[in-house]
Formats: C-alpha cells, structure tokens, sequence
C-alpha cells in the first residue's frame, strides 16, 4: 500500500479475489500477469503493461494471475465520491451525456500515462503522515487530469454522481445471486431500501432471500459439478460461498449427498 487511495498489489499465486462490489472507481494499472475481471453479464481483460478504469457500483469477481515465473503486479488509485465532487467544483468538471455502461473501461497506454506511474515509485515506501498524504492528494488529481486529457470521455462516467434506480428486481437477482454481497447492498444495486428490496422480493419469488439465495447457489453448484464436471473447491467461490466448509455443509443438507462424493460420481 502506497496510501488508502494509491495500492500496490503483488502475488506469487492465482487469486480469486473475494471483493464482490466496486463501492468507488478505481483507475489501475497492470505492471505484470494479468487481471480477469467477470461482471454477470461480460469479461474483461486486463494485461501486462495496459490500463483501465473499474467503474464504482458494479459487482465484479476478480481473478489475478502471475506470469509463469513471475509476480501479479498493478497499481491502483482509488477515486471515491467526496474527492470526485471536490475535483469537479475546482477544475468545473461535469457530466454533459450518458456514458457508455461497461463495467470496466479500456485506456489505452501513452506515453505520458506510463511517466505518470513510474513517478510513483518513490511512493511506496513513504509513511503515511500528514504531509505525505497531501502529495499523495496531489498526485491522485494528477491522475483524473491525465486520463481527462488522454480520455476526454471519461468525465462522463467519473463526474456521473447519480445513484442506481429501481430495476427489475427478478432478473437482476437471477443474474447476481452468486455475488457474496449483503442483503444492503442487494437492495442498493437494486434502487430500493432494505425494507422494500425485502417486500418486493418475497413478492417475486415467494420466499425470504437468504433462503431463495442459498437454493439458488446450490442448485448452481450441483449442476456445475454434475454437468461441466467442475470440482468442489473451485465451485464454492463461484457461486457465493465464503468458506468450503460451509458450502459442503449446506449442499449435504439441500441433497442428500456430499458435493466430493456427487464429483467423484
């Protein structure tokens, strides 16, 4: 960690990352490996030496992996709202046109976006007191200024302050029971409190939405399992489960039946 808003991530091994939603917009870039990231509805590609932009508001599954031999390596700068606002009022940045709606947004790699990461790298091993984190602040700007200049465009998404509006609560729930968000959040993607995304859903699918959720994962699972032949320890993540144990447990209960005994069949 470079500060709470600059990250430098390294790993030795493939990762699957456990982040589900992206509360903030995070402009990163990829030093080495690659970086797979699926929304539910695409997947992006993130490769050695390229760029991007994870737009806030988003569920995503991140999968992080090393060149063979190698180390996983990105730079990240976090860009949450306050900061966003605060730059738009001082540099009279807006929103003027709806921007497109992909999850993550390509930019392309120039020359004078690479400077501004190598000027980083005094960074990493500052503390993080008060005077650091001012050049810290300043150096996130830099950021937003360098992918306006590069990426005119991008103001549309990164000064679009909205909040998501309500939408069809059945097909958004079918298509992202397998994050592992809470019922919060569900309801916040979804434009509705807690107390309505409730109501509606119960409304839907007849049942409270643990309960429809825990179904809903585990038939995922059995049919990923029985039919593409997938093995337990890589299913339990992909569906929403947070802990192998726990998922072999609840698909012992819902079927009758271990899920290493249902693969090995």
């Amino acid at each position: 960690m470079i500060s709470p808003n600059i990250l430098y991530s390294c790993y030795v091994t493939r990762n699957l990352s456990n982040e589900q939603f992206i509360p903030e917009h995070i402009f990163l870039y990829q030093f080495s490996g690659s970086l797979i990231i699926n929304d539910a509805e695409k997947e992006y590609s993130v490769q050695t030496g390229e760029f991007c932009l994870a737009r806030r508001n988003r569920l995503a599954r991140y999968i992080k992996i090393p060149p063979q031999n190698g180390e996983y390596k990105t730079i990240s700068v976090r860009l949450d709202q306050t900061f966003l606002k605060n730059f738009s009022k001082e540099y009279g940045y807006t929103a003027d046109m709806p921007a497109t709606n992909d999850a993550v947004i390509n930019i392309q790699s120039q020359p004078i976006l690479l400077t501004y990461i190598q000027s980083l790298t005094p960074y990493f091993d500052l503390t993080t007191d008060g005077k650091n984190e001012q050049m810290l602040l300043i150096k996130t700007k830099e950021a937003v200024l360098l992918m306006l200049k590069t990426n005119p465009e991008l103001k549309n998404v990164l000064f679009d302050f909205s909040e998501p509006g309500k939408i069809d609560l059945e097909a958004f729930m079918n298509l992202n029971f397998q994050f592992n968000i809470s019922m919060e959040r569900f309801g916040y993607m979804s434009g509705r409190s807690l107390t309505t995304f409730k109501r509606d859903f119960k409304k839907i699918f007849k049942m409270a939405p643990g309960r429809w959720l825990l179904q809903k994962r585990l038939q995922e699972a059995y049919y990923l399992i029985t039919k593409r032949g997938q093995k337990p320890s890589e299913v339990y993540l992909e569906v929403g489960f947070e802990d192998i144990s726990h998922f072999s447990r609840s698909f012992s209960k819902e079927f009758g039946i271990a899920p290493s005994k249902v693969y090995r069949k």
